[in-house]
């Protein structure tokens, strides 16, 4: 993880500091890029402890379209309860269910999202080839003298990647997002990891991922979402035949917040240890070896089916999360 350390480093010495909505100063620095071989380990922080069994309880609530703290807490990650329940501008809003609610977020969107279409109903081919798709018709209206209907779908984009790894390797299509502007004010946070595509290499078999983050917090959120990128990549590998290879890390704002500085100031002084290697549960099929598609274990996955072996690391740190 010494690139990591890297773009630490490059931020504080090279970043502008700038207010923000949370009340808490960064020293931000925009375009940044980090590049992980997963064939050579985990890429795991090791100048302190990483927060390992919370993130990936994250990213399987992410999997089953989890948008309530409680149930992320089940899951062993915590890192909702503030956004759900301290959120003075998510508090005040509408939109908001009640203790715990987090709205329209990452996983809704990855999993559920709400896919409409509106069609002159002087093209009926158009609507039947919509509602072939699945679509069905929800209303009917007329604007400027011209009537029409309105389709809609829930859109399991998660899913249509997996499949589209399966049975169409070779796209080039083969991506999810969860920056809905339509819902964007129905989210405590709208989503910072926003884009993922996913790359198989039909001819080594092995399968990328591309990651763009809007913006991204270094001390707390970078080891995070490394954890939980490198993790997917590891599970789609998993179920569609291919070893994971490269994922590749895009941020959009790099920053370090103010109240993060000693921790991270502290961890450069540090050496960065070996990577760890990521363990999947015998439980978890592999297509590699059964030759069986399996996509229903996208919502089967368990936080404990994740294991990280060899994982050294030097003592532990925290810092407070802005919000």
């Amino acid at each position: 993880m010494k690139q990591y350390l890297d773009l630490v480093r490059d931020v504080i010495e090279n970043g502008t500091l700038q207010g923000n909505r949370t009340g808490i100063r960064t020293i931000s620095l925009p375009g940044a890029m980090l590049r992980f071989d997963l064939q050579k380990g985990f890429p795991a922080i090791t100048t302190r402890k990483l927060a390992f069994k919370s993130a990936i309880g994250e990213m399987v609530g992410f999997l089953r379209g989890v948008k309530n703290a409680g149930e992320f807490r089940e899951l062993g990650c915590k890192v909702w309860d503030q956004n759900a329940n301290e959120n003075a501008q998510w508090l005040a809003n509408p939109f908001r269910q009640g203790h715990d609610d987090l709205g329209e977020i990452y996983g809704v969107q990855w999993r559920q999202w709400p896919g409409y279409k509106r069609i002159p109903l002087s093209n009926p081919a158009a609507i039947e080839m919509a509602e072939q798709a699945g679509f069905r018709r929800i209303a009917q209206d007329e604007e400027d003298g011209v009537a029409f209907v309105i389709l809609y779908k829930s859109i399991d984009q998660v899913r249509q990647c997996l499949d589209t790894i399966a049975t169409d390797p070779g796209s080039r299509r083969i991506l999810f997002h969860g920056w809905n502007c339509a819902q964007l004010d129905e989210m405590a946070l709208p989503p910072c990891h926003l884009l993922y595509q996913f790359h198989p290499n039909v001819e080594t078999k092995e399968i990328s991922l591309t990651l763009y983050i809007r913006s991204n917090d270094l001390g707390l959120g970078t080891p995070f979402n490394l954890t939980e990128g490198a993790a997917l990549l590891s599970l789609f590998g998993r179920l569609t035949g291919y070893t994971p290879r490269w994922f590749t890390y895009f941020i959009g704002d790099a920053h370090v917040y103010e109240n993060h500085l000693d921790m991270l100031n502290e961890q450069l002084k540090r050496e960065p240890l070996e990577a760890p290697k990521l363990v999947i549960s015998d439980r978890v099929p592999e297509f590699a070896k059964t030759g069986k598609y399996e996509p229903e274990w996208l919502e089967k996955i368990e936080p404990s089916d994740f294991s990280l072996e060899g994982y050294e690391h030097h003592a532990p740190m925290t810092a407070p999360m802005a919000v």
